[in-house]
């Protein structure tokens, strides 16, 4: 038997605050080495905002499907996919860029 309990509203208020902070801090750091790579200036600077954007969407709809507005799932599913997309991209571009020779 599964016994399931609905956390408090304090507790879902410090876990949204606790991963919008923590990953903002992430998503600053990969963004600040984001910006000194070669890379178009416009894709990159999606790739530096975006994820800002996705952490308020998908941990803010977070609350608010536990508030009970169940059509945000839409919202969390699509800004989740793509915060983690955007993040994908950034670590492969530094990654690449920092593998790579400069003959």
């Amino acid at each position: 038997m599964v016994m399931k309990f609905k956390k408090s509203e304090q507790e879902m208020l410090t876990l949204v605050h606790n991963h919008i902070l923590s990953m903002s801090i992430i998503f600053f750091l990969v963004g600040l080495i984001l910006s000194i790579t070669k890379l178009n200036k416009k894709l990159k600077l999606f790739l530096m905002i975006e994820p800002f954007i996705s952490v308020i969407l998908t941990f803010g709809g977070l609350y608010l499907l536990w508030k009970g507005m169940i059509w945000v799932k839409y919202i969390v599913m699509f800004s989740g996919i793509l915060m983690t997309l955007t993040y994908s991209v950034s670590v492969l571009v530094i990654l690449f860029q920092v593998t790579k020779k400069n003959h």
